[in-house]
């Protein structure tokens, strides 16, 4: 299976983003989303699973701060900030916890468990704007870090 994951959209969602998740799945969304439309518009791509961020207002309310998405026999953990973990990935039988908020991309690996950040996809910051895609299989979690064009 094939995942897109995005954060930190902020209201801009980049003509990039369809492409680089044509062969999609799924979307994660890790949050600060801004409105609804950009839900809409990753929806028609593929199914969207989204969590709330700390930037999304009172529209958002429906929306959950994590979710739990199964992924064949995997299982990954979706939040929007990482210092807001609340359990313990590997002990809670997680493969991999997807999170934004830091508007940096991050991919690493602690005991068993990748951490997957897709940096921010909205407007430019401090980093280039990103998202990533997620190769799920039987035996690996392959991801991969994709810089948009601005």
């Amino acid at each position: 299976m094939l995942l897109g994951i995005i954060s930190d959209t902020h209201g801009l969602l980049r003509p990039g983003v369809a492409e680089t998740f044509q062969n999609v799945d799924r979307i994660l969304h890790a949050g600060d989303i801004d409105r609804p439309a950009i839900l809409d518009a990753l929806s028609e791509i593929a199914p969207v699973v989204a969590v709330r961020g700390n930037m999304d207002g009172g529209w958002a309310g429906q929306i959950p701060t994590t979710a739990a998405v199964p992924v064949g026999e995997r299982a990954i953990y979706l939040l929007h900030d990482l210092g807001t973990l609340d359990l313990t990935p590997s002990i809670a039988g997680f493969d991999a916890v997807v999170y934004g908020h830091t508007h940096r991309p991050a991919i690493d690996r602690q005991d068993g468990v990748l951490y997957l950040n897709p940096g921010a996809a909205g407007p430019r910051r401090r980093h280039p704007p990103s998202v990533a895609l997620l190769r799920v299989t039987e035996t690996e979690m392959t991801p991969e870090i994709i810089v948009l064009a601005e």
